[in-house]
């Protein structure tokens, strides 16, 4: 008995350990269906989800679970590798400290390409993917961003930023530098923002930005963890498709979450998501860009409840 005390004592001990290292906080009761955030990035964190959406997901009856991957946001005080096999290490721990056998993934941006790779490799552990303006083949969505600047640019008659953008275009498309200048033209641009939000989205915003502690973890986006993805796994590269494909011949369900103002991705690719989940298990957004869970946030909610239900 002494000896399995023991056991249970030193399990408690790392499980506590672990909890110190990862920023997480749940939502909810336990005894509800588990959802776990994966936010995007890399080298972004969770907290607007957490501040705008998780008590209210929770609210409507999920257990949910948000918390920064290593070496990103707030659990930047651990070591990392940055690599896919060490970020399932540690959501499977996640799982085991929650005592989960099975949770919804709710993968927003590059937490969509997370969801889906470690539902492909812990298959029982899926209860869902739920794809959540994330990106399914990256050098499409860089393409698609270099389409639309270049037409904002012409327009507007900006030759400066024309004669950058044909420098873009000639740098070499796997380098870590030719997404991280796609990504701040679609940054400047505007892309990661409706046209005209609702005025739920503008309440919203605006009560997140009373929070001064969770608003700068919003504005911050490291470095270390997008060039350690870069190396490790060549992330700019990824192509979802085959995986997607994979999963669902495993009869894992798969869904979609997209505004139909996220100018990192066309009409087209999301017709091709579509096509590929099934048009039924997808949400086309007006009026909603990037962040769908806070643009369109009665409307996500309501379309994680009602897939919960199938």
């Amino acid at each position: 008995m002494k000896k399995f005390a023991l056991i249970g004592c030193l399990l408690l001990l790392l499980n506590t350990a672990f909890a110190r290292k990862l920023y997480i906080k749940t939502f909810g009761k336990p005894t509800q269906p588990a959802m776990i955030f994966l936010h995007g990035g890399p080298g972004y964190n969770s907290a607007g989800f957490e501040f705008t959406t998780a008590q209210k997901l929770a609210d409507a009856g999920f257990f949910v679970i948000v918390y920064d991957r290593r070496g990103e946001g707030r659990s930047t005080a651990t070591q990392a590798q940055f690599t896919f096999k060490e970020t399932f290490a540690d959501l499977n721990q996640i799982y085991s400290q929650y005592k989960l056998k099975k949770a919804t993934l709710l993968g927003h941006s590059f937490g969509g390409i997370v969801a889906t790779l470690f539902a492909e490799k812990y298959r029982p552990k899926a209860q869902a993917v739920v794809l959540i303006g994330a990106p399914i083949a990256l050098q499409e969505t860089f393409q698609t961003i270099i389409s639309r600047v270049k037409k904002i640019y012409t327009t507007k008659k900006d030759q400066t930023n024309l004669q950058y953008v044909a420098m873009l275009e000639k740098m070499d498309k796997k380098s870590i530098q030719y997404s991280s200048y796609c990504f701040m033209h679609a940054m400047r641009n505007g892309f990661y923002t409706p046209k005209k939000p609702t005025n739920e989205a503008k309440a919203i915003y605006a009560q997140f930005g009373t929070n001064e502690s969770l608003k700068k973890y919003a504005r911050q986006m490291g470095y270390t963890a997008p060039q350690g993805f870069w190396k490790n796994e060549h992330y700019t590269t990824i192509d979802l498709t085959k995986n997607l494909q994979r999963l669902k011949a495993k009869k894992i369900p798969i869904y979609g979450l997209y505004g139909q103002d996220d100018g990192l991705y066309s009409a087209q690719q999301v017709k091709n998501l579509a096509m590929l989940i099934g048009p039924e298990n997808l949400q086309y957004y007006e009026r909603c860009s990037h962040n769908v869970f806070i643009d369109q946030q009665t409307q996500f909610i309501n379309a994680l409840k009602k897939w919960a239900k199938n």
